[in-house]
């Protein structure tokens, strides 16, 4: 019986690629599964797809039309799968975040570590069944990590994350310091993207204590390229909040190159994200160095100050 592979919607590098790389892997284990994406690849993964020679996944809105059961990869919160996630059995998760809103009618493979990157996380199933990594798959693998580590400066980074790039970059053959660097800076080209996409395209939702919360994440390696669209992203913000009923929306945009997050906060409980940072916005803005990680260094402290 065939089954679906996907990651989170929004898909950033390592959800679209793990679903291959999975996918692969469960085939050559006698399944029958095909990878599919729950959004368009964004400028950075048609990089690594591009350089690797590998196909955009089939996008889809639905899974119970097609399949009774799916598999999913670098998420498990329901708001961020398929919308039609209560229809199909989940059979398999591999996932490096919190389990939270999640649950299954019937048992599961569930396979969750606290490493950097669930791509390192499906290295690992690899080996432990004893299947080669192609050259192919090695390098979306690599770059996976690279992506959620943000080449491995991340606080999300462990030394499991650290021996995976350095094995992976040997098979794939790249110089990752080199290869990595390239490839985050081509999810930086912010030019040719509307406001909309800029705020919509590595968002994730988050029930924190009964408030919708919105976290979206932009890569640049110049703040001020961004914020000299601050009123356009100010009112797509708005919009999304009032059309989708977000609470709170934080857009968090990172420097690459020297580690460094400033915030746009929009929307209500504002003195929360004061009190989970420990500082006050200005004019809806907050800078916080060295901050990178919205699943260790935002989204924790933010649900704490939640539950005051």
């Amino acid at each position: 019986m065939k089954e679906l592979i996907f990651g989170h919607k929004n898909p950033d590098t390592d959800a679209i690629v793990a679903a291959k790389e999975y996918s692969y892997l469960q085939n050559k284990l006698g399944a029958d599964t095909e990878a599919v994406a729950l959004g368009e690849p964004n400028e950075e993964t048609k990089f690594v797809l591009d350089y690797f020679n590998e196909p955009s996944p089939r996008v889809i809105k639905t899974a119970s039309n097609e399949v009774e059961a799916v598999m999913l990869v670098d998420h498990n919160e329901k708001q961020q799968s398929v919308d039609d996630i209560d229809k199909v059995q989940v059979t398999h998760v591999v996932d490096h975040h919190r389990i939270a809103n999640f649950e299954t009618a019937a048992p599961l493979y569930y396979h969750a570590e606290p490493l950097g990157c669930s791509s390192t996380i499906i290295l690992k199933e690899y080996k432990e069944h004893n299947i080669d990594v192609p050259k192919n798959i090695a390098g979306m693998m690599l770059s996976a990590i690279i992506s959620d580590t943000l080449l491995l400066k991340s606080p999300t980074t462990t030394d499991e994350d650290r021996a995976a790039v350095k094995e992976l970059a040997e098979i794939a053959d790249v110089d990752y310091e080199k290869y990595g660097l390239e490839m985050l800076k081509a999810g930086t080209n912010l030019s040719s993207k509307s406001d909309d996409v800029l705020i919509s395209q590595d968002a994730k939702s988050f029930d924190m204590n009964g408030t919708t919360v919105r976290v979206d994440q932009i890569n640049t390696v110049d703040l001020k390229e961004v914020f000299d669209r601050e009123d356009g992203l100010r009112a797509a913000i708005e919009k999304q909040n009032k059309e989708n009923g977000y609470d709170l929306f934080i857009l968090m945009v990172t420097n690459i190159l020297n580690s460094d997050t400033r915030l746009l906060v929009i929307g209500e409980p504002q003195d929360v994200v004061e009190d989970a940072f420990g500082k006050k916005l200005e004019d809806n803005k907050m800078d916080l160095p060295g901050v990178v990680s919205r699943k260790k260094q935002i989204v924790p402290p933010l649900e704490e100050a939640f539950k005051k």
